[in-house]
């Protein structure tokens, strides 16, 4: 049987039960860790934070969420080589918690957008799939603090080690370099900050978020 797929629940994440109905749809099993467990990686296949305000986005987005007890056996996961995705406000804490690098800042229009956009593959990591082959994807936002932000050299050097993973078509926040997510140098690690899971099905809008989650089935 296949082990499950575990998805983090803080408080104040709202985006949770999109990404347990996405992770059914690919036939796969989902199963809730809690910010408050600490678990054994080894009993899961990956794992994904979800997006959704935890804790409100108070402080930082992602800044109190990176301090949850479930971030230091999900930090244990990533250094093994576990896939890890996060999505929104799970990029956020995900960088907050340095297991991504960079920083996602107020969009440069000072707004909270919600529309779809276009993405581009720049390079395939653990959660590009392979039965898919999909290098354009159109899939929704919805943040207030999406502009991915780091120094230039830094991220000169981000784009030189292969660690940009999606690009927007047309930026919609103000991004430096128009990038949409990122991976960890091992590109186990990834996040971006469109929603794969409010695409999954053509009545949606569109079903390229299958491309993310059927990465898992590899």
């Amino acid at each position: 049987m296949a082990k499950p797929v575990g998805i983090l629940r803080f408080l104040g994440t709202n985006c949770d039960r999109d990404v347990w109905q996405a992770v059914e749809a690919m036939g796969l099993t989902p199963q809730w860790l809690w910010y408050e467990d600490q678990f054994a990686v080894k009993d899961y296949q990956g794992f994904i934070v979800p997006g959704g305000f935890s804790y409100g986005d108070y402080l930082r987005c992602g800044a109190l969420a990176a301090k949850a007890p479930v971030m230091k056996s999900l930090g244990e996961a990533a250094a093994a080589g576990y896939p890890v995705l996060g999505i929104c406000n799970g990029f956020q804490i995900l960088c907050e918690t340095k297991l991504l690098p960079g920083a996602l800042v107020r969009n440069e229009s000072r707004r909270f957008i919600d529309k779809w956009v276009d993405l581009n593959l720049v390079n395939p990591t653990r959660w590009t799939s392979r039965s898919q082959g999909a290098v354009h994807l159109r899939l929704p936002i919805a943040h207030g603090e999406g502009r991915f932000v780091m120094e230039e050299a830094e991220l000169a050097r981000l784009f030189d080690n292969e660690q940009v993973w999606w690009t927007y078509g047309d930026n919609p926040n103000g991004s430096m370099r128009d990038v949409a997510g990122v991976a960890n140098e091992m590109k186990n690690v990834c996040a971006l900050m469109p929603h794969p899971e409010r695409a999954m099905f053509d009545w949606m809008g569109s079903e390229d978020g299958r491309a993310i989650f059927s990465a898992l089935l590899q």
